[in-house]
């Protein structure tokens, strides 16, 4: 008889601060061949609605390293919704998000809009998006763990992507000082204040929350955005502070941000790694369309019960 495995204690976890010795452990196994190049990150597969066995394989060993694994598959610019909706049914992503601007199928269609609500987003325009991890102005209930994206048309120019590991932005606060990590963990850190509508009503109420948490797993959630409107943060020294070098880490040529274009038919299998997108151009030929996936829970055998021995 298959002995029951012991659920997990949140305040083991290697992101708590108390833990010094534990994280130690942890950050040494999580840097040793950690990735260093876009192309590490990626897995040549044939069709994301069939995944092989070396191909799972592959992009799960990615993802517990990562939190992220990059895939160009051979679909090109078929739109079927099944090909990331399946790839995500694969790595056990069941909790779709159908947010309201959201698809049918639950999916997003990321493409520019000239016209109704989705115009007035910058997501359905061809703006630039600064830093952020989905999902930041969702309530505590409802934050988003994993985020998914496959890309049916590229732009015909611009639209790049930087991705960084939320993980390794924890680790480059917590050793330049761990009272960064304490700030960005208060439970009133973030406020985004709430969305009105047309008419004056509250669509969405306000949101407050801590940038990092711990989520029953022990695994790090992350929840942040780097815009400077609509969004209220705590005004004392030493968040200020934080906030200042995370900024700076985000935009220096820190080793462990990635940057490049995906192409048709290429994908991004993540647990809401932190993230950006580069001001587009479409052309007659070329629309931008990006399926974008949201799930409340994380990539299944992710976690750090899976990957680490601490």
């Amino acid at each position: 008889m298959t002995r029951p495995q012991q659920a997990p204690d949140p305040t083991a976890s290697p992101f708590n601060l108390d833990n010094e010795d534990r994280y130690l452990r942890w950050r040494e196994q999580k840097l040793l061949d950690y990735p260093e190049t876009l192309g590490d990150l990626l897995v040549e597969i044939n069709d994301p609605r069939n995944l092989s066995e070396s191909e799972h394989a592959a992009l799960l060993q990615l993802c517990r390293k990562a939190n992220m694994a990059l895939y160009f598959s051979k679909t090109g610019t078929d739109p079927d919704p099944e090909i990331p909706l399946s790839l995500g049914r694969r790595f056990g992503l069941h909790d779709l998000n159908h947010n309201w601007l959201a698809d049918e199928s639950g999916l997003t269609s990321l493409t520019v809009r000239d016209e109704g609500v989705r115009q007035n987003y910058i997501p359905y325009t061809n703006r630039a998006i600064n830093w952020h991890t989905d999902g930041y102005y969702n309530a505590a209930n409802r934050q988003i763990r994993a985020l998914n994206l496959h890309v049916v048309q590229q732009a015909a120019h611009g639209g790049h992507n930087a991705l960084l590991d939320h993980e390794l932005a924890y680790v480059l606060l917590r050793d330049k000082n761990p009272a960064y990590i304490r700030a960005l963990m208060h439970p009133r850190v973030l406020t985004i204040p709430a969305r009105i509508d047309a008419g004056g009503t509250v669509a969405r109420k306000a949101v407050t929350g801590p940038v990092f948490s711990i989520l029953p797993s022990g695994d790090l959630h992350m929840r942040y955005t780097i815009r400077v409107n609509n969004v209220i943060w705590a005004d004392d020294p030493l968040s200020r502070e934080a906030l200042a070098y995370l900024e700076e880490i985000l935009h220096s040529d820190s080793p462990y941000i990635f940057r490049g274009r995906l192409e048709s038919g290429m994908g991004l299998l993540s647990n809401n790694v932190l993230h950006d997108r580069a001001a587009f151009t479409d052309d007659a030929k070329h629309k931008r369309h990006y399926y974008r996936a949201r799930y409340f829970n994380r990539l299944a055998s992710t976690s750090i019960a899976d990957t680490y021995k601490l």
